[in-house]
């Protein structure tokens, strides 16, 4: 374990804004974690902070990653156990080793394995939970247990896990077998093409509202581009709000609350965040 008190949380995030919290504490063993979590009563578990808003100035708050509980192995029939910390993109480069199918729709998606789950990320009508078998958690009374997919609730965007505050320590997947490297490819090149990568970011800011896309809904209230400060509605995906010049976080904030009565002004929908904000 190892533990950094007054760690600058901008260097940890995606947008590159955050504060000062009192300490990030790297967990090695889910042992440690269980140790932690007795001790820290205001705490927040952060993957690879690419949907995570963080305030700027000091924050009251102890972060914890995972990103050191990172091992994966291939278990019988398909079956593959993953920890929480370790990054998507390793999961896809697995997956390809052993000729393992059923998530290349959500191939190029940033994050930690236990970040997609915790909100039950997906693309193109593929979603995480799709293809999970079990998954390993430390629930709110500090205990470490493990769930079957059929008994836990999940819908677009969200998991009673993530309403609970549960933690996740590590997946079980059941995947098939014939890895689709063109469609990881294609998918690949289509985000490089059409997300602002160049930029930091926090991947889509707004769900989609039923039988809508957020991005469209934006584009059709005349604000794509707009900008607060260094924070700007990106011009390449209006659903990306970048960090275009040292923004700060009162600039998204602003930013978020301009989009969502913009919209709701002449659409008569209302959007919802799909990034989590740290306040």
């Amino acid at each position: 374990m190892e533990v950094i008190k007054n760690a600058v949380m901008k260097d940890y995030s995606n947008m590159k804004i955050g504060g000062i919290a009192e300490k990030l504490i790297f967990i090695e063993k889910k042992e440690e974690l269980l140790d932690v979590l007795e001790k820290e009563k205001d705490f927040f578990i952060i993957g690879n902070g690419t949907n995570t808003l963080i305030k700027d100035g000091k924050i009251d708050k102890t972060f914890i990653t995972l990103k050191k509980l990172n091992s994966i192995k291939l278990l019988e029939n398909n079956r593959v156990y993953v920890e929480a910390g370790l990054d998507f993109s390793k999961f896809i480069e697995f997956m390809e080793e052993n000729n393992l199918s059923g998530l290349e729709n959500l191939a190029g998606i940033p994050g930690s394995i236990g970040g997609l789950v915790y909100m039950n990320g997906g693309a193109y009508g593929t979603e995480i939970f799709d293809h999970i078998e079990e998954i390993e958690i430390i629930d709110d009374n500090n205990k470490l247990r493990k769930i079957k997919k059929e008994n836990i609730k999940y819908s677009y965007r969200t998991t009673e896990i993530k309403e609970k505050n549960w933690i996740i320590i590590s997946i079980i997947f059941k995947l098939e077998k014939g890895f689709n490297k063109e469609k990881v490819q294609e998918l690949t090149t289509k985000r490089e093409n059409n997300h602002p990568l160049d930029l930091p970011n926090l991947g889509s800011t707004f769900k989609n509202p039923e039988g809508y896309y957020s991005a469209k809904l934006i584009i059709e209230s005349g604000i794509q581009g707009y900008k607060i400060g260094g924070a700007r509605i990106s011009t390449k995906h209006p659903n990306f709000i970048v960090n275009e010049e040292n923004a700060k976080y009162s600039d998204v904030i602003e930013l978020i609350d301009f989009v969502k009565k913009s919209v709701k002004s002449k659409t008569g929908i209302d959007l919802e965040e799909e990034i989590i904000i740290i306040k």
